[in-house]
């Protein structure tokens, strides 16, 4: 039973692949058999892995990490880039297939998916014998979205090639391309050859910086439902003439291992690599992505779900601008921004608050460590608020200058009295971006009267003081009338009238 139609197998000439044999096969099996070695040897090596060390376990508090097989893995959040089990993240490493996540997103913000992709002799006959394909023929074409499944789907190294000279002109200038776009994203670990991840001494990457890259990936809806897909069609048209089925080997996707929450992934396979795979999974608000670098077969799998266990279950994401009680903005007084005079407007300065961390379920919001950098700055933010636990990221916010976005309402002059129309309109654009700041006549109000009856009760204690002194006076003023009355009358008592 053959997997693909019999002519995509014999379209090639021999000459062709006499060609290819003497060019290419004879370096790709002598790189290759330098790696080849005996399962029990694979199993040993692979057990001896478990007892390399594992850094997030080192953190203090921190839930303690499993022990895999792999040579370096990391869970990482896709939105904040919180790192939740890190294992050797930074070692250089054979990416193999997984290569493809970059050749895709570029493919994807540089392309446009109803585009002709045309296969060159280069891009079908520069691969090595035996290497993953899906038979295309030189001279045929499909769209950028066809070709974008055949990558991800069927992981075919030929149409990665052709992906490559569509976007770029060439597989050299699109290569160029890549090592561009990893450093773009943070990458400092990488160097790429080729858009498909076959073996080069010089092709690598490392966990962390696969996560970056697959963070930008899965932010793209589209490319999520692509490498979310376990069996893909690929139907006849006159620009390639075959009907065939491409299917997954992913296993999370394909359903053969069940999990709940998975967005997608790429596998990946050289004898050097060994088993690489990538893997993206979104549950209790958080969307974690795996990595797993140089593992046998399936425990890259097992590994995965095990990883994305521990990280679901031992951590919780908490909102920022609901928790945060060092950087409130109430300081801000009487000056807010928005449309409404009356109060209803927004404080000038605010968190944002969309932002999160992503904490161990065992400690609180209150021990995290925060730290504010203005430097940090945009359009739209003043500073970057950082957290930490234990000198460990665990996410940031933005400290926003609020926008006016507030609707106004045109009310019908025409309008009966029990027919009231009211018409939403959306404010006109404005020259500039500058805020508006208004004055919140409540708060002004309030601390008028608050000011006012401050005034009044030092007034009323203050006639109670003089009240009470004049009082004292007038007594004292009776009392020495009195005395000198007496007196007076103790004086005439010595005299007989």
């Amino acid at each position: 039973m053959f997997l693909f139609p019999i002519k995509k197998r014999a379209k090639r000439s021999l000459s062709c692949f006499l060609t290819l044999a003497l060019l290419s096969g004879a370096f790709y099996h002598a790189s290759t058999a330098a790696h080849a070695a005996s399962l029990e040897e694979l199993a040993t090596e692979a057990e001896a892995r478990k007892s390399l060390p594992i850094q997030t376990n080192e953190i203090e508090n921190w839930p303690a990490g499993p022990a895999i097989s792999a040579e370096s893995a990391i869970l990482m959040d896709a939105d904040t880039g919180v790192i939740l089990y890190g294992k050797n993240i930074h070692e250089k490493c054979y990416p193999a297939s997984t290569t493809k996540i970059l050749t895709c997103l570029i493919a994807m913000e540089q392309g446009n998916l109803d585009d002709m992709v045309t296969f060159s002799h280069e891009a079908v006959f520069s691969l090595p014998p035996g290497s993953s394909n899906m038979g295309m023929d030189e001279g045929e074409a499909l769209t950028l979205e066809q070709c974008l499944y055949g990558i991800l789907v069927a992981s075919a190294n030929e149409v990665a090639n052709a992906v490559g000279e569509y976007v770029s002109g060439s597989i050299e200038d699109f290569v160029a391309l890549m090592n561009e776009k990893a450093k773009e994203l943070g990458c400092t670990d990488s160097h790429f050859m080729n858009t498909n991840g076959l073996p080069d001494d010089d092709h690598y990457t490392s966990a962390y910086d696969l996560a970056l890259i697959s963070s930008a990936f899965f932010q793209n809806e589209m490319l999520c439902k692509i490498g979310n897909t376990p069996r893909y069609h690929f139907e006849p048209s006159n620009t390639q003439p075959d009907d065939f089925y491409e299917n997954n080997k992913h296993k999370l996707i394909t359903g053969e291992i069940a999990y709940d929450g998975v967005l997608g992934g790429k596998t990946g396979y050289t004898d050097a690599a060994r088993q690489t795979l990538v893997t993206c999974a979104e549950r209790n608000g958080m969307k974690l992505i795996c990595v797993i670098f140089k593992e046998e077969s399936p425990a890259q799998f097992t590994d995965t779900v095990e990883l994305f266990d521990y990280g679901f279950n031992n951590f919780q994401v908490v909102n920022i601008a609901e928790n945060d009680s060092k950087y409130q903005m109430e300081s801000s007084g009487f000056l807010e921004t928005g449309s409404d005079i009356f109060g209803s407007s927004k404080p000038i300065l605010s968190l944002n608050p969309d932002s999160y961390v992503i904490i161990p379920n065992t400690i609180s919001f209150d021990e995290l460590d925060s730290q504010i950098d203005f430097s940090a700055s945009d359009e739209n933010s003043i500073a970057k608020i950082s957290y930490s636990y234990h000198d460990t990221y665990v996410g940031s916010a933005q400290l926003e200058v609020a926008s006016d976005s507030t609707s106004s309402y045109d009310f019908s002059p025409n309008a009966g009295t029990t027919d009231i129309s009211v018409e939403k309109t959306e404010p006109e654009p404005e020259p500039d971006d500058d805020t508006t700041i208004f004055v919140n006549v409540k708060k002004v109000l309030a601390g008028i009267v608050i000011f006012a009856g401050i005034v009044i009760s030092l007034f009323i204690i203050r006639a109670f003081i003089m009240n009470g002194r004049n009082a004292r006076r007038r007594q004292n003023r009776i009392r020495r009338k009195k005395n000198r009355r007496e007196r007076n009358r103790s004086h005439f008592d010595d005299f007989d009238f």
